[in-house]
């Protein structure tokens, strides 16, 4: 089952037929918006489109009507999310407060919600949301191979760089870690363009992921429903701090893999990892590595050296677009111009 086709399971049988109308000529969405009272968007090809009462879509541009002479837009109603939340849930969607704390909940597949309403505060703190009326569904893809491109220049020696992808939301940093998660663990050949022999073989080696939000291997019962290699050991639903220690001692990994760092834990642990000869890969949300060390806890990890590859995803591209590379000191190794196929 495509990804879109997993997602579309998740909505009320009114907007399910709607969707699946749309879901035409090759379209799939990269995210779905639901806001109460507001026309129901979808994020697409690089470009935002309207879905209509009759399942069709329109693109703002096309035809000389702003969307608001439009009367064909469908409007999404509080029973739409309601009802949308109830079927993503299963019913149970007091099984997700931990999840919803944070602001989203992730469901079979590694697609997150993103939610946001009333917040309920305790000792302020957001103990739950309520009366929720927003709903970001950001679809989670494999693209395998999308990391092929960037692995000579993450590896040195025939050994792999701990690396950081820095990432704005929802430019492929997932996507990206995933793919090498997966190589490294398979192991990978490289050859120069127009090449008649192979340049580098790297043997796989074993891979260790965090997923505390189930968005990389998307497991089911305990079992990655996401290809991450045949050498990687996956901790599901475990905050990343304790999982990482946990991988460590228990599995001996040559690499531990975890998505979107920025605690304190999150230092103390990746730390440890170091220091016991283990090498990381992780993701962070910012646009440079200039955003990320004006955040105290994330300069920490710059100034210690902690990571010796820094990679830059572009914006507004295809998912996991790379921009630049950059070594431990910051300096540019590997830039890239426009598009890549």
């Amino acid at each position: 089952m495509e990804e879109m086709d997993q997602v579309i399971q998740i909505f009320p049988q009114r907007l399910r037929r709607l969707l699946q109308q749309a879901k035409t000529a090759g379209f799939q969405a990269e995210e779905l918006r639901l806001r109460a009272g507001q026309p129901f968007l979808m994020q697409a090809h690089g470009r935002e489109w309207f879905l209509l009462k009759d399942g069709s879509r329109w693109v703002e541009g096309e035809g000389i009507k702003p969307w608001k002479q439009l009367c064909d837009c469908y409007l999404v109603t509080s029973e739409d999310i309601r009802n949308t939340l109830e079927f993503m849930s299963q019913y149970s969607l007091y099984a997700f407060d931990r999840e919803l704390q944070q602001g989203f909940l992730t469901i079979p597949g590694g697609h997150r919600i993103g939610v946001a309403g009333q917040a309920v505060l305790e000792e302020n703190r957001v103990k739950i949301l309520q009366n929720i009326s927003f709903l970001n569904v950001r679809i989670a893809r494999q693209i395998p191979g999308c990391a092929s491109h960037i692995l000579p220049w993450v590896y040195e020696n025939g050994e792999l760089c701990s690396l950081l992808i820095i990432s704005p939301p929802g430019c492929g940093k997932t996507t990206l870690l995933r793919d090498l998660i997966r190589q490294v663990s398979n192991g990978w050949e490289y050859q120069n363009k127009g090449g008649s022999r192979c340049d580098w073989i790297i043997k796989g080696k074993a891979v260790g992921v965090v997923d505390e939000r189930s968005e990389l291997g998307a497991c089911s019962q305990g079992l990655p429903q996401n290809d991450l290699g045949i050498r990687t050991d996956v901790l599901d639903g475990c905050p990343k701090a304790e999982g990482i220690m946990m991988l460590i001692r228990s599995m001996a990994p040559y690499a531990v893999a975890v998505d979107e760092i920025g605690s304190r834990e999150d230092l103390e642990a990746i730390r440890y990892g170091k220091n016991c000869g283990c090498k990381l890969m992780a993701t962070v949300h910012g646009c440079s590595l200039e955003d990320i060390q004006r955040k105290p806890i994330l300069q920490e990890f710059v100034r210690e050296g902690v990571f010796s590859r820094f990679i830059c995803l572009e914006g507004g591209g295809k998912p996991g677009m790379v921009k630049t590379i950059l070594d431990g000191e910051g300096r540019c190794i590997k830039a890239w111009k426009g598009m890549r196929e």
